[in-house]
This record gives C-alpha cells, structure tokens and sequence, in this order.
C-alpha cells in the first residue's frame, strides 16, 4: 500500500511546526513535502535586531533541511492549486515549474505587508516582513547617517537623518526603539553638523503605542521611547508620500529620505484564489482547522480564521504565538484524518503573555499576565526568544554577549538595492534580481484585503487611517521588481490574476527608487551604460528600459531589451546571419562584403559601430509622477535634551 501524500505550504511558525510534528507522528508511514520560496525558517521576532546590527542574519535563520531530515524540501512559489484534482502548480527560484499531488494540503503561506491606498507609499516606503527588508534597512540607515554626516547644506543633513516608522504596533515599536539606539551609537563617534542627532518618528491614528496590548505594557514603552528622543505621535498617519518627505494627516511636511511601513500584515494573496468562504481575507477553518466540506483541506497561521474557543464569535489574532500553536494541531489533525495518529482536537489556547525589546536592557514583557519593566522584563524577553527558537540559541546568546561589551559594526554591505524589495510583494521573504526568473504577480492594493476597509483603519493600529488616495501601481512587465506568471484557466481550479490583468491600463515606467533617493542622481533617469543597444558600445544616455546599468542601484549593466538577453537577430542581439549587419552566407555572391556596406564592418560614427560615441540618441525623461527634485524644509534633527546618556547603547567602529 502506498503511503499517503502530504504537501505544506509555507515554512513560517504553523508551517514549520506542522512539518515537525507530522515528521514525528507519522514515523516515515506518509511522504511529507514542504514548498518554500527559501531554504530556511525565519525567526521574525528579531528581525528588527537584525536591522540595528545586533544580530547577523543567519542567526535568525534555521536551515529546513537541517532540522526537518525526513521531510522533502521543494524550493518555489505555489502558484495554482487544483482542488478537485488535488495538485498543486508551483514555480521554483529558476523559473522551472512543477507539480506536486497531495493526498492532504496544508496551507500555512503567512501573510505580507498590508497595503492602503494612500498616495506615494507603495513607491517611496518598505515594509518589514522578511530578511532582505532588514538587511536593506540597515544599509539604509548607515548610508543616511554618513551622508548627512558629510552633508554642508544644514537641510540635506536634517531630511537624511530623519527617519519615518508608520505603525506602533509590535513591529514598528521595536523597529523605532532600536533604530534611536543604532544610529545614536553612529554619530556618538561621528558627529553630526552643529550637533544635532538623528530623529526618529513613530506615527499611528491609534490613541497609544502598542494598542493591542495590555496598557501597562504600552506605557512601559511609550515612557522608554520618549526618553530615548523618538518623536512618537499618537492620531497622526501620513496622507502622502514624495520623494523628499511625507506629507502628515495634520498637514505637517516632514523632509526625510526613510519611511519604514509596519502599519500590519494581511494574508498572503494565495488563498485568494481558491474561491471558498473568507473572513477578512483569511480562509475560513473550522476549530479542527480544517476547510469545511474539504476533507482534504487544512490551513493555519495567517491565513487560517480559526475560531476563538476562548472568546466565541471572534477569531485568534495574526500572531506567531497562534501560529505556532496551530501548526501542531494542524498536524495532529491531519495524522489523524489518515488513520496515523489519534484522535482529532480542537483548537485551544492559554493566553501566555507577550513581550517586546526595546533595544539594551530595556523591554516590556507581561509574562503570564505579570506586568515588567526594565532589566526583568529584557531578562525574561530574551529568555523566551532562546526558548521560542528552533535553532541557533548559543549563536544568538554570543552575539548579544558580543554586542554588550564590543561597539558595532555599521557598516554598508550593499546586498539589497531599494528596488529589490518593494512594498507591494506577495514575496517579502525574496528579494528580487534583475533579470530573475517569471514569478506571481502581486496583490492589487486596490481590491482584495491589501485595500482600505473600516477594519483596516479602525482595528489595532494600522497607522494610517481613513485617508484616501490611489496605490502606488505596478512596476511594468521586464522592469526590475515585476513579477509574471501565466494564466492557467481551468475548470475547478484556484488561480492567480495574471500581471496583464493587474498591470492593465497602466502605462509602463521606470521603478522609481523605493526609498526616497538615497544617493544624488547621476545624469538622466536610466543612465549609465548598456551593452548591446543599438549605437553599439556604451552609449553616453540611453531610455530607461531593462534592468539598472552599472552603478545604478542592480548592479551590473543588461545587456540588452528588458527581460534577459536579447534574441539574436534582433536590435541589441547578435546578429542573424545573412541578415544585414551580420556575417555574410558563405558561397554567396558578392564574397566579403565591402567596409561601410550592409553586412561590413560599420565605418566609424556610424549607428552600429562601438565607438560611435557622439550618434543623438533620445533622451529619457523622469516618471511621470515622479516630481522633480527640490530643495524643502524639513523640521530637522532635534538638539540633544536628554541628560542622562544611554549606556545600553554602544558606538560603531
């Protein structure tokens, strides 16, 4: 008798933690297959330690295939699910495609950054879901702190040292907390210009900082915030965003080059698809996480609505605690529908309480409903995350050892350009490379739950509130950052909306820079040089078409149209044979073709020669809804006010 199939989708905490338990319970008597876009398990509760140069990255990364052995690791992006045929199309990093079958389907796919159509934000700000984010982010800020450091215009100095967090949710309260540390540490050893110092703003429409948890913890953060000099402003989102600012819901511009977006998650566009009842964007389950009237169908984590046995007519919240828990019922519910486990369970849950790091010592914890504060509180929250995660607990309690007694390192690695991890992903776990293989297209951020609905604005702190606008659009087909796959009708099937239905009407551009410029512009929009355009050898301008050309944020120069390299016989490619301009047919009359002849060497100065360097070219022009640089004011880093320095803090090397 053949084993039974089982396919997941998704490593986050539900997916990982099923994968683990069903290894377990089942003992080899079933074929686990585990799809995920990357090699490993992210631990996202200290990304934001990541980002302010506590941790490395791979301490917060825990290898798949390494911890899992007796589940099979597939690489790739589910794309289509088949749930009458139960299949499931996927597309792998390199473009290949394929098919997995299942006898019983997890979904466990997590969730991506929570899109509102507030106008600018989709081009100029990043999210914070995934390691390519926190690894931009870091760089970000180190090169903002040493720009405005050599900066002589006082208002240049203040806009790149001014940094933007909208959401004071769990996220975006770490992400400020330790971004004040960070760059203080920076300009302690460097200092700024008449001694200012960065500024950091923390902006929600909710009434206080973390309003989703106990008010004794958010006061507890709201005081540490304070005190370290993070401008927190309660009621207050942004209404726009530009490339040199943002514009608040008050009516106040603020000149910064960073806005970091952590105003919630929404789940991750794949269920979508399948057309079966949703709750606010999430897969309706019921308390044994199963789809029903799909035997065959269970989901957890983000993209699960799980009845709250705890609470009855509400829904577990998007956490990774709930998620965590899930993925083990889940498990424990699958072996049991295949006759490898026991019986099935409900899903129930103790309320544990959460904690929150602040950065040093500092933390606001609520341990089984014990409020802390100070030392304690950062005692227990690191404790727990040693005890939460899967892996790597001694490189994680020797790399904050290192950090308590050695100064960081803020350097800039430049691994990840701007334009490789935009806002509106259904990826945020990837970062995107030129020329990369086809891959989903994204969420609409105008329909769907990335679109602005009462719940949005009004539950939690989503930081943005009820302001209207349009989403920022879509990158065009073969620009960096676009994403494509097929559209595979079929009948009973769950599909994803093609790029030519999400990118319908909307005219082509060059992707501006997510973030708001990070270096001054070198010449026109899509400068430097790209091989093979027609003129030849490097051009002195070219249309912004194709990926970025050297020393452009991508990296190296394309070599050709948008998409790869260019077909031959085409303008840019190399030339067909016996066409003119390539090498003449032997045997063919006329022989060698004559110099400055069709089918000769090009006399020089002419189009098609390499060094013809001086041929008019067109000239590209900025987006259309990119608005020229300008000078601005900015409100500009603030004096020093705090008396008692912050020895939790460490300087740079």
């Amino acid at each position: 008798m053949s084993r039974p199939r089982i396919v997941i989708v998704g490593a986050g905490f539900a997916g990982y933690r099923a994968a683990r338990t069903l290894a377990r319970t089942t003992r080899g008597r079933a074929h686990i297959t585990l799809l995920n876009p990357t090699d490993y398990f992210l631990y996202l509760p200290l990304l934001p330690q990541v980002a302010a140069g506590v941790l490395e990255p791979r301490r917060v990364t825990v290898s798949l295939s390494d911890t899992l052995p007796d589940v099979r690791l597939v690489l790739g992006e589910a794309d289509r699910i088949d749930l009458d045929g139960r299949t499931l199309n996927y597309t792998g990093p390199e473009g290949d495609g394929g098919t997995l079958a299942y006898d019983r389907l997890v979904l466990a796919a997590g969730s991506v950054n929570k899109l509102l159509p507030i106008p600018g934000v989709a081009e100029h700000a990043h999210g914070f879901r995934g390691l390519p984010e926190a690894l931009y982010l870091r760089d970000h800020v180190t090169r903002q702190v040493e720009l405005a450091a050599a900066a002589d215009d006082p208002k240049t100095c203040a806009a790149r040292c001014t940094f933007v967090v909208v959401g004071a949710g769990y996220t975006g309260t770490e992400v400020a907390a330790h971004g004040q540390m960070f760059t203080d540490a920076q300009v302690r050893k460097h200092p700024l210009r008449q001694g200012m110092r960065p500024r950091w703003m923390l902006l929600d429409v909710a009434p206080r900082v973390l309003p989703e948890m106990d008010e004794k913890l958010s006061t507890t953060a709201d005081k540490v915030l304070r005190q370290r000099g993070v401008d927190v402003r309660m009621g207050t989102s942004v209404k726009e965003a530009t490339p040199d600012g943002v514009v608040l819901s008050d009516g106040e511009f603020v000149e910064t080059r960073t806005l970091v977006w952590c105003v919630g998650v929404r789940p991750d566009p794949l269920v979508e698809s399948l057309g079966l009842p949703m709750e606010k964007g999430r897969l309706l389950v019921d308390p044994h996480l199963q789809v029903p009237g799909r035997a065959e169908l269970f989901a957890c984590g983000d993209v699960a609505a799980v009845p709250d046995l705890e609470k009855p007519g509400s829904y577990t919240p998007m956490t990774a605690q709930h998620a965590w828990r899930h993925g083990k019922v889940a498990a424990e519910n699958v072996a049991a529908s295949l006759g490898l486990g026991g019986a099935r369970k409900p899903y129930r849950h103790r309320d544990l309480g959460f904690v929150v790091d602040l950065g040093g010592a500092k933390a606001a914890a609520n341990p089984l409903g014990v409020p802390l504060s100070g030392v304690p509180a950062g005692a227990v929250t690191r404790g727990y995350h040693l005890a939460a995660m899967p892996g790597n607990r001694v490189r994680v309690a020797a790399d904050w050892l290192l950090d308590a007694v050695l100064p960081r390192q803020a350097v800039q690695l430049g691994l990840v350009r701007s334009w490789s991890v935009p806002l509106d992903t259904s990826s945020p776990e990837l970062a995107r490379v030129p020329g990369g293989p086809e891959q989903r297209p994204e969420a609409s951020a105008r329909s769907g739950p990335g679109a602005a609905i009462a719940a949005d604005t009004y539950d939690g702190g989503t930081g943005a509130g009820s302001l209207q606008g349009r989403a920022g659009d879509e990158p065009a087909k073969g620009q960096p950052g676009s994403r494509a796959r097929q559209h595979q009708p079929g009948s009973g099937t769950a599909q994803r909306r093609s790029e030519e239905e999400l990118a319908k009407g909307r005219p082509g551009r060059e992707p501006t820079r997510n973030w708001p410029t990070d270096e001054p512009a070198k010449g026109p929009v899509g400068g430097g040089s790209a091989k093979g355009q027609p003129g030849g050898g490097p051009a002195k301008e070219r249309p912004p078409a194709g990926d970025p050309a050297g020393n452009q944020p991508g990296g190296d120069p394309v070599k050709g149209p948008a998409g790869g390299e260019p077909a031959k016989g085409q303008p840019g490619g190399e030339p067909a044979r016996n066409q003119p301009g390539g090498e003449p047919a032997r045997n063919q009359p006329g022989g060698e073709p004559a110099r400055n002849q069709p089918g000769g060497e090009p006399a020089k100065n002419q189009p098609g020669r390499e060094d013809a360097e001086n041929q008019p070219g067109p000239t590209p022009q900025p987006p259309p809804d990119q608005p020229p640089p300008g000078p601005g004011t900015a409100p500009g880093p603030v004096k020093r006010s705090d008396i008692v320095p912050d020895d939790s803090a460490k300087g740079d090397s």
